[in-house]
């Protein structure tokens, strides 16, 4: 969501050798806990309908984020700013996350994350509609990936409900349209104040859906889903964002876009093991095909990271 903070040529160039412990643990961090964050979304469920629990967890997140950001002296965003966050907001939390939240009350949430997986392919396509001619490995992960995802659409879990599959895949477009506008055309403030805009306003965005389906808790609550909400607030949308922001700025770019691809294998494994959701071996193979034009895409190693969230983010500030 917004640009590294030091030129892509740099942190390419960086040698692995240089990779310190803190950025090793914020690298398990983009992995395990933004991978994890689409189980604790089905367990948040329990209690908290798909548009009210993400309202209230990105306000909560970016309310935080903000006072955290303007106690050390950051500036306020410009009124254009706030104007770009409440578009990239709407699309990438209100739709991106707030379809993901939809498609899991239907859909596993190991076969949602392998389906979102696809998001870098979709980015990838988006440049190329603006001109930018895909490279070999750009256009053969493009060709891969989309192979998976058409694989995915015919395996059990999405042919059961046809409903989460367009859910799905209405909030991984979303996600991509609004990533690729806020790198070019919706520049957000700079560095955490602008995630911390566009999550308020995706929040907003978010909740006012909730309300004009009339959505609620459901009573009583669930200690399990309050104590999901609260792990996608502290640990999915701040302690993974601050990695991933740390990341950034001192990894190389290919690596800080991994979890794109590891992620979905997190999210299937956590989902078999702890919610016993069930996945064929049909649908592993397909994940595998959208994981392996994602490495494609990526192998090209001047291609830029991936915007976060995923959560899908979420992921980004917004995964997860």
């Amino acid at each position: 969501m917004t640009r590294p903070a030091v030129p892509i040529a740099d942190a390419v160039a960086t040698p692995p050798r240089l990779l310190s412990p803190l950025v090793l643990a914020c690298l398990a961090a983009t992995w395990l806990v933004w991978g994890s964050t689409y189980l604790a979304i089905k367990f948040a469920l329990l209690s908290l309908p798909p548009f009210f629990q993400m309202g209230t967890r990105f306000l909560a997140a970016g309310g935080l984020l903000l006072a955290w950001m303007r106690w050390r002296g950051a500036p306020w965003p410009t009124r254009r700013q706030w104007r770009n966050a409440v578009v990239v907001g709407t699309l990438m939390l209100g739709g991106g996350m707030g379809g993901t939240a939809v498609a899991e009350q239907s859909v596993g949430s190991g076969l949602v994350v392998a389906f979102i997986a696809v998001v870098p392919v979709m980015m990838a396509l988006l440049n190329w509609a603006e001109g930018r001619r895909p490279r070999a490995f750009e256009a053969a992960g493009i060709g891969v990936g989309l192979a998976g995802v058409l694989m995915l659409t015919q395996g059990a879990g999405f042919r059961a409900s046809p409903a989460g599959l367009l859910a799905v895949a209405v909030s991984s477009a979303a996600w991509s349209v609004g990533s690729v506008l806020s790198q070019r055309r919706l520049r957000l403030a700079p560095g955490a104040m602008g995630f911390a805009s566009e999550m308020l306003c995706g929040g907003a965005v978010l909740l006012g859906v909730a309300a004009l389906t009339g959505e609620s808790p459901r009573q009583p609550l669930q200690p399990l889903a309050v104590a999901a909400w609260g792990y996608l607030v502290v640990f999915g949308s701040l302690v993974a964002f601050s990695a991933y922001m740390v990341l950034l700025a001192r990894a190389p770019a290919a690596l800080v876009s991994s979890y794109a691809f590891v992620n979905p294998l997190i999210a299937m494994l956590l989902g078999v093991a702890v919610a016993g959701e069930v996945v064929t071996r049909y649908e592993w193979a397909a994940a595998g095909v959208v994981v392996a034009g994602v490495l494609l895409l990526l192998a090209d190693r001047r291609t830029p990271a991936v915007a976060a969230g995923t959560p899908l983010k979420p992921a980004s500030c917004a995964s997860e």
